[in-house]
């Protein structure tokens, strides 16, 4: 190097091999856009022109983990693509003269490619390249440095004229060029599976060492590789790139390959760094196109479809992921995940994207009203009750009036519960409509309710219905329902009511008539169930001039109302002590 033409050929070396390996790290993160690799190796090929026309052949020796000129190291630092091509047997590359970018760029992508992963190996791709302006030597003979000649146990002949036969071949089957196996050989070597080169003898890999070795990969993948990729795109976002659709393109790649990983946790980190630099920079600049452009991919239907597989099938490590993801999408969205809503059948999963879907219920009650009213599966119905009713849209009553008319009774009844807890004004109207309803489970379901809203009105109301001379032809069943729904309210002038009824004496003609009002009253004193209609029923058990009838449905009733009173183990004494 104290030459210094020496000197400068190794400066000029340095700036191709800098450039090169620059334009292969643009190309390995823009992997995608392969209009664009010539622009990106277009220096390293000015450099290697320039080169050319000083110097002339551009000769490198290949080492370990560099290239080398004059026992120079052409690279700053280590790399691993040199590794490649020495593991390969390749010692030495010829750049010569007339050296175009279209070689360069098949030179790159070999160089990029991983022999490792499923590519073919480095000099079967050279050798298939047939580039007319570059050459490589590789080494002869099978020697290792470890032992001497004596030790290497190889017919080298016969492997030479093995590999002559390959390159005289008109075969495509250029990945064989390199491998000898021990048929083409007629060798006989023990645990042996491949040879290239040298023979490497050896014990095959445990079980347990490949469970180790792969769990390894993994956390290497997962824990350590993707957040370094994280931070590697968005230096690129950082140094200024306003190429909003590469970058788009880029950072689709970067969300496809999360997705398949289940990683919605680096996902979510992206989001939550774009909208960090958007509002930095504003909303019109290529961050902000940019996330706007990546959140609309989220939402894009192959990817929603992804994650409901993963909803559909999985039981979640971290479901506040998948929520934070699904939370991130546009409303446009909704329709896509109303649908993936219906492959769903884990109930904790459904009901995961049920509460994703509540914010969104507001701005497109629409589709999910829609789809209440057309889906035929009760649980569809149920879940989208469950989104209107939690979003409180202002609406949503109108809703609900539609589902009543419907044919699913246990739907109906849900419904009627669900606008039970709004104590409006409005849902105690559509309530007491449903009083007179055709359906019997309605009409129960309805007076069981309405004193909810407002306990006077309630007994005003019902005691209207239990006294109207229609209310005779109703079913026992019905009957006794009402007078329940009646004495639930509590009110001293249904109590009074009961106790009139009870007292009331019969004559010859009305007597089954008259002790079917008891025990319905008897069964309103039990709804009211209050120390006070406790002792009532004690006294009605105890008054001989009663019916038998009467007096042991006040004794079942008089056990109910202690049992909730006092609990299983209530017994006369407490309930006297309750008194």
């Amino acid at each position: 190097m104290a030459d210094p033409k020496t000197k400068a050929q190794v400066e000029a070396a340095k700036g191709v091999a800098f450039h090169l390996l620059k334009g292969m790290k643009v190309i390995g993160m823009y992997r995608h856009n392969e209009a664009k690799y010539g622009e990106f190796l277009q220096k390293a090929c000015t450099a290697l022109t320039e080169y050319n026309n000083t110097y002339g052949v551009l000769q490198l020796k290949v080492e370990l983990t560099n290239f080398t000129l004059f026992k120079q190291e052409l690279f700053s630092e280590d790399n691993p693509i040199p590794y490649k091509f020495y593991k390969d047997g390749i010692r030495q590359l010829m750049f010569r003269p007339g050296f175009t970018l279209e070689e360069m760029t098949t030179f790159a992508l070999i160089s990029l490619s991983d022999p490792d992963r499923g590519a073919d190996d480095i000099n079967a791709q050279l050798w298939r390249s047939q580039m007319p302006h570059f050459e490589y030597i590789m080494v002869e003979g099978f020697r290792m440095d470890e032992f001497s000649e004596e030790e290497v146990q190889v017919e080298v002949d016969k492997v030479v004229d093995y590999l002559q036969k390959r390159l005289r071949t008109n075969s495509d089957d250029f990945l064989r060029f390199a491998r000898v196996t021990e048929e083409d050989l007629e060798m006989k070597l023990d645990n042996i599976d491949q040879m290239k080169g040298v023979v490497i003898q050896g014990v095959t890999a445990t079980p347990e060492l490949k469970a180790r070795l792969q769990k390894d990969i993994d956390e290497e993948e997962n824990q350590r590789l993707f957040p370094k990729l994280i931070s590697a795109v968005f230096q690129v976002v950082e140094s200024g790139v306003d190429d909003a659709e590469l970058l788009t393109d880029m950072f689709t790649q970067l969300l496809d390959a999360m997705l398949l990983q289940e990683d919605f946790a680096i996902i979510n980190q992206v989001v939550l760094k774009l909208k960090a630099m958007a509002q930095r920079t504003g909303p019109d600049t290529a961050v902000g196109r940019l996330l706007n452009a990546f959140v609309s991919k989220m939402g894009e239907e192959q990817r929603l479809n992804r994650v409901g597989d993963i909803l559909k099938f999985s039981r979640l490590k971290s479901p506040q992921d998948i929520v934070r993801y699904l939370s991130n999408v546009n409303s446009e969205s909704v329709a896509i995940l109303l649908d993936v809503l219906d492959g769903i059948e884990l109930p904790e999963n459904r009901l995961l994207l049920c509460d994703v879907l509540v914010p969104f219920a507001k701005e497109r009650a629409d589709w999910i009203v829609d789809k209440m009213r057309t889906s035929e599966r009760p649980q569809t119905q149920r879940d989208m009750v469950y989104i209107l009713d939690r979003s409180n849209h202002p609406d949503k009553l109108k809703f609900f009036s539609t589902l009543l008319k419907s044919k699913n009774l246990a739907l109906r009844l849900e419904v009627m519960a669900i606008i039970a807890r709004g104590r409006t004004g409005e849902a105690r109207k559509l309530i007491l409509q449903l009083l007179n309803d055709e359906t019997m489970q309605v009409r129960l379901q309805a007076a069981r309710v309405l004193p909810e809203f407002d306990r006077e009105k309630g007994f005003a109301d019902l005691m209207k219905l239990v006294k109207d001379k229609s209310f005779d032809e109703r079913k026992p069943e019905e009957k006794e329902g009402f007078y329940s729904a009646l004495g639930a309210t509590g009110m001293p002038g249904a109590i009074s009511y009961f106790q009139t009824l009870i007292q009331a004496k019969g004559g010859l003609f009305n007597k089954q008539k008259l002790i079917a009002d008891k025990q319905l009253a008897l069964a309103g004193l039990s709804a009211a169930c209050t120390i006070q209609t406790a002792k009532l029923l004690q006294e009605i058990t105890e008054d001989k001039a009663q019916p038998p009838e009467v007096i042991n449905a006040a004794k079942m009733h008089l056990g109910r109302v202690r049992k909730q009173l006092f609990g299983s183990a209530a017994g006369p004494a407490q309930a006297e002590k309750g008194n």
